[in-house]
């Protein structure tokens, strides 16, 4: 009889050979991609049409500087006041009462189907519309003749031209496009979170209003920060439109009117590319540190969860 001690050990299984998978596809296109990459670069700087040095010379001129200055505080000015209204016509839209959002609907679907270059035309040529703008009491002249008296109301008249610079009328034209589409970001950030928070928050008091702004908003920052920074984005390069407003103090008709008084158009398009390449760059890195920050909560539950799914049934967590 032989015993359990006699039992001959099983064999160590041989160590496994693994062969790398070979992806020859991989490295044609690498090899294809390297060389378009290496002629694209050769041609930039053996080609005499871009002028580098008349570009160098020219792109950081005074009026180019204050052109650039222009853009950001335009872009800056449009995205608050498109945010704010976009906020105002969200509430709208989502608002029980049918006229609400029905006005609403219509500022939205007029401001995203209508061009901006169109909106940017409209708004300077105004002054055709309303030659001058007044103020006073409306229909002085209506009420008056009731009570049996004849005169004015009117404190004073400015010229609508005058008033309405081709600045101001860019930046109402932008703001109001944007705030369209800043309606439709914070209505799918509102959306997204679950009504029972707003539920809950009524049920301890809180007016509609506070619950939007205590409650509900901040939670709809994790969905509104990402497109409000694509939309920041497409605002400051949209601001290339205010050529045809016209703004004269803007960076891209500052840079064409040097190209085209120098006869040098080219090198002048590619000297607006690299600075509008050089400022949107700076508005994606400001748009990442704040998609982290809002995030945070989000990737710590995210992290627990996966823990809590790598974790043994039946064992006891800590």
């Amino acid at each position: 009889m032989t015993s359990l001690d006699d039992t001959p050990a099983p064999a160590r299984p041989e160590p496994i050979k693994a062969v790398p998978v070979r992806h020859p596809g991989r490295w044609v296109t690498t090899a294809v991609i390297a060389v378009l990459v290496a002629m694209f670069v050769n041609m930039i700087v053996t080609n005499p049409a871009f002028q580098w040095r008349f570009m160098l010379d020219n792109m950081f001129k005074p009026p180019v500087i204050e052109g650039a200055r222009t853009t950001l505080i335009m872009t800056v000015l449009a995205m608050i006041g498109g945010v704010a209204l976009g906020i105002v016509i969200s509430v709208m839209r989502l608002s029980s009462n049918p006229v609400i959002s029905t006005v609403a609907w219509f500022y939205t679907w007029f401001f995203r189907a209508v061009p901006r270059l169109v909106l940017l035309f409209l708004f300077g040529n105004l002054g055709i519309l309303y030659r001058q703008v007044w103020i006073g009491v409306p229909f002085d002249r209506q009420l008056l003749g009731l009570f049996g008296l004849h005169g004015d109301t009117t404190l004073f008249t400015l010229d609508a031209r005058t008033l309405l610079t081709g600045f101001l009328a860019g930046l109402i034209g932008l703001t109001l496009s944007e705030a369209a589409y800043m309606a439709e970001i914070v209505r799918a950030g509102v959306q997204s979170i679950d009504p029972g928070q707003a539920e809950a928050a009524q049920a301890l008091g809180m007016g509609r209003a506070l619950t939007m702004w205590r409650i509900v908003l901040p939670q709809a920052m994790r969905v509104i920060v990402p497109p409000t920074g694509n939309e920041t984005i497409a605002m400051l390069k949209d601001t290339a439109l205010l050529n045809y407003v016209p703004v004269t103090t803007e960076l891209f008709f500052q840079l064409q009117a040097i190209g085209s008084r120098t006869f040098q158009v080219f090198p002048m398009a590619v000297a607006a590319c690299l600075w509008y390449l050089a400022m949107t760059s700076v508005l994606m890195v400001g748009q990442f540190f704040l998609e982290r920050h809002f995030a945070r909560g989000v990737q710590g539950r995210a992290k627990e969860r996966l823990y809590i799914a790598t974790v043994p049934r039946g064992a006891v967590l800590e």
